[in-house]
Order: C-alpha cells, then structure tokens, then sequence
C-alpha cells in the first residue's frame, strides 16, 4: 500500500516503546541528580557558615581569654583603667559565646545529608514495583 506525502514511516512498536521508556529514565535520572546537586550545596553552605562561625567564636574566646589576663594583671592599678579592660573582656567573651551558639545551631537543625534524594528514589522505586506488579 502506498504512503501518503507527508505521513511519518510506520514505526516499529517495541523500539519506540524501549526509546520512549528510556527517554523517561534519563528524564527522572535527570532530575535526581539536580536533588541531589542542590542537597549537596546546601550541605556545603551549612558547613561554611559553621566554620566561619566556629572560626569567629575561637578568635573571639582566645581575645577574651587576652584581655581577661591583662584585667587581672592591672587589677591592683589605680583609676579607671579596669573599667575599660573588664567590659572589653566581658565584650569579647560574650561575642565569643554567641559565635560557639550560633556555630551549633546549623548543625542541630540540619535534616540527615541527601534525606530528599533518598525520599525521592524511594518513591520512584515503589512506583517501579507497582509498576511491575501491574497484571
């Protein structure tokens, strides 16, 4: 029978169902690794801002610790000067206590690493058995 202008070759069923079922793995593979791409990043600035945190609370405790020693070392001087070295050491200090809470506090509230992805293919599995099971 002749093929009209124009009409597509008949295709083989088989292969065009394989092509298209593979079309759809790479699709969901796709879209798994861009879950897991941004896991991965937010995991990466979590762990920045607790470094940069910890860094800041060491830094800060370490200067407190500092102006603690000279506090005492001057505690017998005259005048005013221990005013001043006693807020700049309470000042360090509490900055540094607060940079130790705020490095904790990321890492308390953190989800498991890559608990989405793993959700994800969890689903997309069980959809696959359903599939399978599917007289």
């Amino acid at each position: 029978m002749p093929r009209a202008e124009g009409a597509a070759p008949p295709r083989d069923g088989f292969w065009a169902s394989l092509r298209g079922a593979g079309a759809t793995l790479l699709d969901l593979l796709h879209t798994r690794l861009e879950l897991l791409a941004t896991e991965l990043d937010e995991g990466r600035l979590r762990l920045l801002a607790v470094l940069g945190w910890g860094t800041a609370a060491v830094l800060l405790l370490c200067m407190g610790l500092g102006f603690l020693a000279v506090f005492l070392t001057v505690l017998l001087w005259d005048s005013h000067r221990l005013l001043v070295l006693g807020v700049m050491s309470s000042l360090f200090l509490a900055g540094g206590l607060a940079a130790l809470w705020l490095a904790r506090r990321p890492l308390a509230d953190a989800p498991p690493l890559l608990a989405g992805s793993l959700a994800e293919l969890a689903a997309d599995a069980e959809a696959l058995r359903r599939l399978h099971e599917r007289p």
